[in-house]
This record gives structure tokens, C-alpha cells and sequence, in this order.
């Protein structure tokens, strides 16, 4: 097994790597500096656009737009020219509540939770889950989300699962086709990690992967919750994972150098890294279609 590192890319906070077969190419965000990056993983070549600060997460929408989360709000971009047009905003708003890491569903449609931080012991968190549908309405689909990363649906098209970082778990919630979510479980906790789960991906074989964020490392679970393989990574706090290249067997993590509650200042953090010969291949993630 092989970990290098892509390009020069350092991110603030790296998060939401998303892998274009169609391109041959990795998106990530850098979502403090509101960076949105497209980068050859053979050359390193990066591109990049500006987007309103923070971003929570984004998704590939049609050939030349994205769709965003941004603090309070959910936006299709143009690639071409970087048009913003704003869809809606979310019901809550506070100084400490944004919208977080988010998704697309096999419909077409785009989820994303909130993050609600510095909270009160006992103070019910703000926001929730989001699901932004394909005619570009948008409707909360759960509650009660301390900060939400990693949400995606499992390959067999009827589960959804989501992290609470901040109650360390993994939730996993049958999805009709309508998006409604029902009957929670905890699938994960790994407060025996000593982290929390951070971004999320499956592979073919149904295995639920994770950036353990506070271990410097990435764990996969097995269909039944427990935990089957662990990679040690040289940074101090890995973001988030996709699985990429030709045959979805590189796996790329985002990291993180300074997201305003953890820094670290090692040569790898905040860098794009591939790892290669994991032994595992991914489950095909499509893209948005939202035309409202």
C-alpha cells in the first residue's frame, strides 16, 4: 500500500472530496477560504473557484454547475462564469449554526446537514438534515444533529447514513423514494476510537468508511457495524475520503491544517493525499440533477 501526496494543495479546512470519472479528475473543497478545487491527481494541476466563505459542502449538477451549501443557504453555481443563484435558505439562523458536509441521493437530489457548535450542555441543536430535491425545493428531513458529516446512502439504495460528530456516532435510517427517512439506529459509535467520524464513503462490498478526524486515521465498518480495517495516515486530522481513479480503487483524503477548532502544522496537513493498493474498490456515487 502506497500514501502520497497530490499536488500542492494545502487546505485550511480540506473537506468533501468528490471523484469525476467523467473528467478523470478530484473536487474538493477548502471550505474556510470558500475554494472550490479541481485537480488532476497525475499532474497535480489544480483549478480553482471562489465561492462565499464558509462552504459547507457541494455536489457536481449537470456538466457546468454545482450545487453548494453555504452558511444558511443552498446555491447552483456556474462553472463557466461563477453565477450564483440561491435556491433557498434554511428556517434557523445563528451565529454558531451553518451547514455542514452534504451529498447527492440516487435520485438526483442533494442532502446536507448543519453544524451547530459551542451549545450549552443540554441545548437542543439547531438545523438538522436537509434535502434540496430535484426541482430545487428544499425540506428538512431530521432533527436533533449536533454536526453532521459524512451523510450517504448505502449501494443497496435503501439506507441512509449520516455522523453526529458530535455525539461520535454513525446513524442509519431507511430512505424511501421520496427521501423521508425513517426508523434511526446507531450503526457506528467510535468513542473507542478516541475520535469522531468525519466524512463517509462506501465500497462495493458494503463497507462503510470513515476519516476518524481526532485518530490520524481511516477506518472501515462491515455490514453489521464492527470494525475490519484501520490506515494510519501522517497527518493529525483527516476530513474525508472518496474513493477514485479508473477503477475506484485509490482512495483520496482531504485534511486539515487549521479549521479553527483543530490545527496541526505537519508537511502533510491540510494536503490532498491518494492512498493506493488498499484492496478495496468503491461503490459509483452519481451527480446532482436539480433544475428548478
Amino acid at each position: 500500500m502506497q500514501i502520497e501526496r497530490i499536488g500542492t494543495v494545502r487546505a485550511a479546512l480540506g473537506e468533501c472530496p468528490v471523484w469525476d470519472a467523467v473528467g478523470n479528475a478530484l473536487w474538493m473543497l477548502d471550505c474556510r477560504s470558500g475554494q472550490l478545487l479541481r485537480v488532476d491527481p497525475d499532474s497535480g494541476a489544480t483549478r480553482e473557484w471562489t465561492l462565499p466563505a464558509p462552504v459547507g459542502s457541494f455536489a457536481l449538477n449537470r456538466d457546468d454547475e454545482v450545487i453548494v451549501a453555504l452558511k444558511e443557504t443552498f446555491a447552483l453555481v456556474s462553472l463557466i462564469d461563477g453565477t450564483l443563484r440561491t435556491l433557498a435558505r434554511i428556517d434557523d439562523s445563528h451565529p454558531h449554526l451553518r451547514l455542514n458536509d452534504g451529498a447527492p441521493l440516487p435520485d438526483g437530489s442533494f442532502v446536507a446537514g448543519t453544524m451547530h457548535i459551542h451549545r450549552q450542555d443540554g441545548e437542543a441543536p439547531l438545523g438538522g438534515l436537509y434535502r434540496v430535491d430535484t426541482q430545487g425545493n428544499v425540506h428538512r428531513i431530521a432533527q436533533g444533529l449536533g454536526v453532521v458529516n459524512g451523510p450517504v446512502m448505502h449501494p443497496d439504495g435503501q439506507h441512509f447514513h449520516v455522523c453526529d460528530s458530535a455525539q461520535r456516532k454513525v446513524f442509519r435510517y431507511r430512505m424511501d423514494e421520496v427521501g423521508c427517512l425513517s426508523s434511526p439506529e446507531v450503526f457506528v459509535d467510535t468513542d473507542a476510537l478516541k475520535s469522531a467520524p468525519d466524512g463517509c464513503c462506501f465500497d462495493r462490498d458494503g463497507g462503510l468508511w470513515t476519516a476518524l478526524v481526532h485518530a490520524a486515521a481511516i477506518a472501515r465498518f462491515d455490514a453489521n457495524g464492527k470494525l475490519d480495517r484501520r490506515i494510519e495516515l501522517p497527518v493529525a486530522h483527516p476530513a474525508s475520503l472518496c474513493f477514485g481513479g479508473p477503477d475506484l480503487s485509490d482512495i483520496f483524503v482531504t485534511t486539515i491544517s487549521d479549521s479553527g477548532r483543530l490545527t496541526a502544522s505537519g508537511p502533510l496537513d491540510g494536503a490532498l493525499l491518494r492512498i493506493r493498493g488498499a484492496g478495496a474498490v468503491g461503490a459509483p456515487r452519481g451527480r446532482c440533477r436539480i433544475r428548478p
